[in-house]
């Protein structure tokens, strides 16, 4: 065995190292599974068939389209590794889907890429990984991860555009442990650049933006499909109780929205509040949006070493910015967290993610999921 760890620190040389890649179809995780072929590890592909809408379109946006399960395929060919496809749709209708729409029933605002990747990304393909003997799971997450002494730590990436650690805060250690995120050191250009230079056929590649059950971001049609019956009508209020117009369901909602509320105003009005329990929705102006307090409920810690007592950075949507913060840990899983400058549109079933600096960077320390 060679003494020196590989270049995913693991005391083995390469050419001994198993390694399964999940490979979506598009660029990033291509270029990853050409990276780890020309350094000479024994590559898996492994793609997830997860939805299937009926319409298999070329140019789809969607991640998990028929098209990219053809062109991981390609891919795999290409680089002469093994490709396996696994078909799971059952497994995300009960993992992501449901939990999307019961969500927005709700009053929330889901992300269904976290529950994705705590489900048949990282339980499932983890588990599969582990049965196939692969020394590690791969992916083309845009997160830094360094690993020592055989524990992983997860970081914001360096390409700060593409960031995707606040998808990944409900990671556990064990599966953390065993994940490689390769391109968390790298820009996106540099990605496509590598992708090139192995002559991949998906190159330049345009990246998904849809969520892949969600076509063109229409997240209505999704409940109306699955859950027709829960447009119902109700009021919605001002901040005064006054009831100043009708919704159509507030699957409509979220909060900080502005448009669609369809009730005239001397000033901008934007959702506050919903309340799912009496099928309303409370609007007031912009400046009712900040808040500074923040109630998180399953809490997922990643380190054991957090130094609550100083400020640390949260982030509260994935598109935001890192927030400075005090944590306050509570019984049951759960915390309060004090921003120290008020944040607008913060919503319920959104994630709060926990960072502190170091010499490497945005460090992740784990998270938990806004309950109020």
């Amino acid at each position: 065995m060679n003494k020196e760890l590989n270049c995913i620190g693991i005391n083995k040389k390469p050419s001994e190292t198993t390694v399964v890649v999940a490979m979506s179809g598009g660029v990033d995780s291509s270029t990853v599974a050409g990276m780890m072929k020309k350094e000479g590890f024994k590559v898996i592909g492994i793609t997830l068939k997860l939805y299937d809408d009926g319409k298999e379109v070329a140019a789809s946006k969607q991640c998990c389209s028929g098209q990219d399960i053809m062109d991981a395929k390609r891919v795999a060919q290409k680089l002469d590794v093994e490709h396996r496809i696994l078909y799971y749709q059952n497994k995300f209708r009960q993992g992501v889907i449901d939990n999307f729409v019961e969500s927005y029933l709700k009053g929330e605002t889901p992300i269904p890429c976290v529950q994705c990747n705590q489900t048949v990304k990282f339980k499932d393909l983890f588990e599969v990984s582990k049965d196939l003997k692969a020394d590690a799971l791969i992916t083309g997450h845009y997160v830094k991860s360094i690993t020592s002494e055989n524990q992983t730590d997860m970081y914001r990436a360096i390409d700060e555009n593409r960031d995707q650690s606040y998808f990944l805060f409900n990671t556990t250690r064990e599966q953390l442990n065993y994940l490689r995120f390769p391109l968390g050191g790298l820009l996106k250009n540099e990605t496509r650049a590598i992708a090139k230079k192995l002559e991949l056929n998906v190159a330049d590649k345009p990246d998904s933006q849809d969520i892949c059950f969600v076509p063109n971001g229409d997240y209505a049609s999704v409940i109306q499909k699955f859950r027709p019956d829960s447009f119902q009508k109700g009021n919605i209020k001002n901040l005064d109780g006054k009831v100043i117009g009708v919704h159509d369901g507030i699957v409509n909602f979220t909060i900080g929205q502005r448009k669609g509320i369809k009730v005239s105003d001397k000033e901008a009005l934007y959702v506050l509040n919903i309340d799912s329990d009496k099928n309303e929705i409370i609007v007031g102006p912009k400046e009712k949006l900040g808040k500074t307090n923040i109630y998180l409920k399953n809490i997922n810690l990643l380190t054991g070493e957090i130094d609550f007592e100083n400020e640390i950075y949260v982030k509260v949507r994935s598109t935001g910015k890192l927030l400075k913060a005090k944590i306050d840990l509570k019984k049951n899983s759960k915390a309060e967290v004090k921003l120290k400058i008020s944040e607008d549109g913060i919503s319920p079933g959104q994630a709060c993610v926990f960072y502190n600096k170091d010499k490497e960077g945005y460090k992740v320390l784990g998270g938990g999921w806004i309950e109020k």
